[in-house]
């Protein structure tokens, strides 16, 4: 058997699609936010401005947490030394919980090396402790929540994006003794759009379930104190499970969940991606925990990333470029072909030194594709002014569609 041709074929098969990623080597310019630099081979290289990066408030570049993060790595040194039950837990770690489940209004929180991980590892503990339980899932959900669920075993139902009326429709269905755990998102961050938290806690009370929130596009960007859309619609406290990442708004890296104490106590006793991971550096914790302070306190970064976002909305709608419906700080612009989508990808990377990502299949369905921005307060009026008009000169050297 030829392995090599093997992996050559499926490459090929992605290639043919127009779908075959490719990674672009940058380096971030500390305290230039969101300069970067790009580089093309060996040394070479140039100045871009980045538009897709998930450091939604230029936290990475924040004083308050290089400070913190330079701090604890003098005292503390490089890595957590192994997994939390041998290496021991850092005292880091345990002022993030404690800091995180405060905000959250929740009684506990647990740590993890990724939101993935965080999602993949509690979803399937839990479908699978829970006696009979039949998981009720978004269609739009993250690979991380799929891929937990999966693993769990439990019986699975795929509800309609956002359609109360169809998860209703399955939750009446379901038998009145099993276990029933709804797992949802707050911000979709491919769409752009918010999920009804309320309405959705109404139905788990009534049929008895249990919620899980993936607050991971919302955490430090939403709500007084940066506690996400839950905090910001007043329901936080009805939510059984809010998960989040310390790798978005916050800057840094990691994933959490938030819940009761006995709910924590569980995952982190039989959760195998919690006991068998390496813990995350304290370095990154300190980090994190400077960060999650200031958001509480500051409101300034998360306003101005909201009016930016806004105004880049109204700039794309005013030159008739086709701005997908976003109630949120998402930014899609509708394509609707992966080869067309990655094209406009590359012109605005290699001619006008802008980099964003194009959103292609498996991440979105096919003939959905798009390109995402993700403005930020660090973004000026001349970076919005230079983004849109090499957009608009695309639009037309492709012929792509306007809005109608």
């Amino acid at each position: 058997m030829d392995y090599e041709e093997i992996f050559a074929d499926a490459l090929d098969a992605i290639r043919e699609e127009g779908r075959y990623r490719v990674f672009a080597e940058l380096m971030r310019e500390k305290g230039n936010f969101p300069r970067a630099n790009r580089y093309e081979g060996g040394d070479n290289a140039r100045s871009i401005t980045v538009w897709c990066s998930n450091d939604y408030l230029g936290m990475g570049q924040h004083p308050k947490v290089l400070d913190a993060m330079h701090a604890a790595l003098d005292e503390t040194g490089a890595g957590a030394g192994g997994t939390r039950n041998i290496g021991g837990t850092n005292h880091y770690h345990v002022q993030l919980e404690t800091e995180l489940a405060d905000l959250h209004k929740k009684e506990a929180a647990l740590l993890f090396t990724s939101g993935y991980v965080s999602n993949e590892a509690t979803l399937s503990t839990l479908a699978k402790l829970l006696p009979n339980c039949i998981v009720y899932s978004d269609a739009y959900n993250h690979a991380s929540m799929i891929q937990g669920i999966r693993q769990s075993g439990a019986e699975k139902h795929i509800f309609k994006h956002n359609d109360l009326e169809d998860l209703e429709r399955l939750l009446a269905e379901a038998p009145k003794d099993a276990a029933k755990l709804i797992a949802f998102e707050s911000v979709y961050s491919m769409e752009g759009d918010i999920a009804p938290i309320g309405a959705i806690c109404d139905l788990a009370e009534k049929y008895g379930a249990i919620t899980y929130l993936d607050e991971v596009h919302a955490v430090g960007m939403y709500g007084a104190h940066g506690g996400g859309i839950s905090e910001r619609d007043g329901v936080a406290e009805r939510v059984d499970v809010i998960e989040g990442t310390l790798g978005k708004a916050y800057g840094v890296m990691g994933g959490y969940i938030t819940a009761s104490k006995k709910l924590i106590d569980v995952v982190r006793s039989f959760a195998p991606g919690f006991i068998f991971t390496t813990a995350l550096s304290p370095v990154l914790a300190a980090g994190a925990l400077a960060s999650v302070q200031h958001l509480k306190e500051s409101a300034t970064e998360r306003e101005s990333q909201q009016e930016r976002a806004q105004k880049l909305k109204d700039m794309m709608i005013e030159k008739g470029l086709p701005v997908m419906p976003s109630a949120s700080h998402i930014v899609p612009l509708f394509i609707g072909d992966p080869v067309l989508c990655k094209e406009a990808s590359d012109i605005l990377m290699d001619e006008y030194g802008l980099y964003v990502q194009p959103i292609n299949y498996p991440t979105v369905p096919k003939g959905t594709e798009r390109l995402r921005f993700t403005p930020g307060p660090l973004h000026n009026d001349a970076m919005l002014e230079a983004l849109v008009r090499a957009l608009n000169v695309i639009w037309e050297r492709l012929n792509l569609k306007r809005a109608a």
